[in-house]
């Protein structure tokens, strides 16, 4: 029996007793969740305390330490030191698994392609290759990490972006997404904590959630994470790896400079973290800026697992990407690649590497170089915001009001025909900056252009 009476006590969050079954933690994450998508408890709300909710239910308290635990780990909830347990803003989409379809009258700035109208230029590869005496060898499960040639190759290209390592320590997988599930699986465990940028890429937030680890926000300025903050929560409580986009954050567009690098490899060696390094944006960093920053693939090579994708580069339909891995990971990210692909598309990545063969590689890399200027340049024409450090990013930020909701924000825009996602999409935390995200490569210029007119006449009603 509970040692305290609860019945006149404002309990903010009053589970059914009757429901609780064994395991009686995760009965009271359903319960959670379900109180959740009924708005029984709304985003931010701050729950009992461990030993407040085990003595209503009269359980034990470890009990709710665990669930409460769980709860963390699928993002339903957040900690502030000092201060307890909430529910996370980002609980209601943890949750719920949207359609990411849209009408075709809406334009969409949500999804962050890669200027699909280059596609073209891909399809005489595509026939070529399908044409080729010695397609039928790319259609078995051979050489399920790619095949000699495609890692000679890849390992080429690689060495242009700053990243050096032997054929041996390099796999092809089908995109990064994909990459970031193999490195996960292979080398994090359930419970473990993984730094991020206090706003970072949505989906390895929600990948993180599914394995059970716990996201742990680190602020940032415009050169990059903090190192001292890295180090003052390692010093807390202990962080096994930190996520990290040295080229182009998403969603902010800010880039590691060169001197912040360096600071967060000093950190990170001190910590002995493992780095996923997702450089997705480098093949169009390093063209514009004419040099190659360090990677911290080149930076801590027995520490970082490196991830390049094609699919912004090349093409969005081919999943492709490249994983650098230190000699002594090889074999864990051999198994899981095993578990999880049992192979990549050899045909992709058959069209991939010739594609990184030819000359048109270099127009690609040209033509996307063009429209990402103008796209920023006709962001630049409507809105009066400084450029990140990363002068041409995939996506600019407009700041918003942070007293409405984000649902609010998002369905105001798509009643206008425009799609943007809110900045709460890309962090586990409230946060006192919100803003919406805008893809500038996801559609033709003309269609950017007219939808910018659009935000611009409509953020109006979303600012101070």
């Amino acid at each position: 029996m509970s040692i305290n009476s609860y019945e006149n006590y404002p309990l903010t969050w009053r589970p059914d007793k009757k429901k609780l079954h064994r395991p009686i933690y995760q009965s009271l994450i359903t319960q959670l969740e379900a109180d959740i998508l009924s708005n029984k408890l709304q985003k931010n709300t701050r729950l009992p305390s461990q030993r407040e909710l085990a003595d209503f239910l009269d359980i034990n308290f470890t009990t709710v330490g665990q669930a409460y635990k769980l709860g963390l780990e699928k993002g339903l909830l957040y900690t502030s030191i000092g201060s307890g347990t909430f529910v996370s803003p980002n609980a209601f989409t943890s949750i719920t698994i949207s359609s990411d379809q849209v009408p075709d009258h809406v334009i969409d700035f949500g999804l962050v392609s890669s200027f699909d109208e280059c596609n073209e230029m891909i399809t005489p590869f595509i026939q070529s290759v399908s044409q080729n005496h010695a397609t039928n060898g790319l259609l078995s499960y051979r050489e399920p990490l790619g095949t000699t040639y495609q890692l000679t190759i890849a390992k080429n290209w690689l060495e242009t972006q700053g990243v050096y390592a032997s054929r041996e320590q390099i796999a092809i997988v089908s995109g990064v997404q994909n990459g970031l599930a193999i490195t996960l699986a292979a080398l994090f465990s359930p419970g473990d904590r993984l730094a991020v940028d206090r706003y970072t890429y949505s989906n390895f937030i929600e990948l993180a959630h599914l394995y059970h680890m716990e996201i742990v926000p680190i602020d940032f300025d415009m050169e990059g994470m903090l190192p001292e903050l890295l180090e003052q929560e390692c010093r807390k409580k202990e962080i096994h790896g930190i996520f990290l986009m040295p080229s182009c954050n998403n969603p902010i567009g800010f880039q590691l400079s060169a001197k912040r690098r360096q600071q967060l490899k000093e950190v990170i060696a001190r910590q002995q973290l493992i780095v996923i390094e997702d450089d997705i944006h480098s093949f169009l960093t390093t063209y514009n800026q004419k040099r190659t920053l360090p990677s911290f693939q080149q930076l801590l090579p027995e520490q970082t697992i490196y991830l390049a994708g094609m699919t912004k580069f090349i093409c969005a339909g081919l999943r492709v990407a490249f994983l650098v891995f230190p000699e002594k990971y090889k074999q864990k990210i051999q198994q899981a690649i095993f578990n999880i692909n049992v192979k990549t598309s050899s045909l992709d990545a058959e069209i991939v590497t010739q594609i990184l063969c030819s000359e048109t590689a270099q127009d690609i890399l040209e033509t996307k170089s063009n429209y990402t200027k103008q796209a920023n340049e006709r962001f630049d024409t409507l809105f009066n915001l400084p450029r990140p450090t990363n002068p041409l990013p995939f996506y600019r930020n407009l700041p918003v009001r942070n007293d409405l909701s984000p649902e609010t924000i998002e369905q105001a825009f798509l009643n206008k025909g425009i799609r943007v996602y809110h900045s709460h999409r890309f962090t586990t935390q409230p946060q006192h900056d919100p803003f919406i995200r805008i893809a500038l490569s996801s559609n033709p210029l003309e269609v950017l252009t007219k939808g910018l007119e659009i935000v611009k006449k409509e953020i109006v009603y979303f600012q101070r």
